[in-house]
């Protein structure tokens, strides 16, 4: 026997096989949902995104290349979603302005703005 005390984990981590992939589907689509209701800047990287994937299928580019453009929008989006969970987390420990959490919010940006940069780069050396 240990005695190391229990650790309190969330009732939904007992879930496993099929249910588990249902549940964890639903929570994925209900962060899609919020994020795009919720966060304007998802919503134009959103826009971008249905745009400029169409476009990297039709310009004349290797299979490799197409991948290369469309794995750099879709990880905008990533980016962007994870940034807004940092942002959502800071602001339900606290509204008031402290140090850390503009340091927090900042370094999430500063992850979207790299890969926006990280876009250009990619479409504009397969594209040449």
């Amino acid at each position: 026997m240990s005695n190391e005390p229990l650790v309190e984990e969330s009732p939904f981590k007992g879930q496993t096989g099929l249910r588990r992939v249902w549940n964890a589907l639903n929570y994925s689509l209900s962060g899609l949902r919020a994020a795009y209701l919720n966060e304007d800047a998802f919503r134009q990287e959103t826009l971008l995104a249905t745009l400029m994937i169409p476009l990297a299928l039709t310009l004349p580019s290797s299979g490799i290349g197409k991948a290369m453009m469309i794995g750099s929008v879709l990880l905008v989006l990533i980016v962007e979603l994870l940034n807004s969970a940092i942002e959502a987390a800071v602001d339900r420990i606290s509204l008031d302005h402290h140090r850390l959490s503009k340091r927090a919010k900042d370094i999430g940006s500063a992850a979207v703005l790299i890969t926006l940069l990280n876009v250009l780069a990619t479409w504009a050396l397969v594209m040449i």
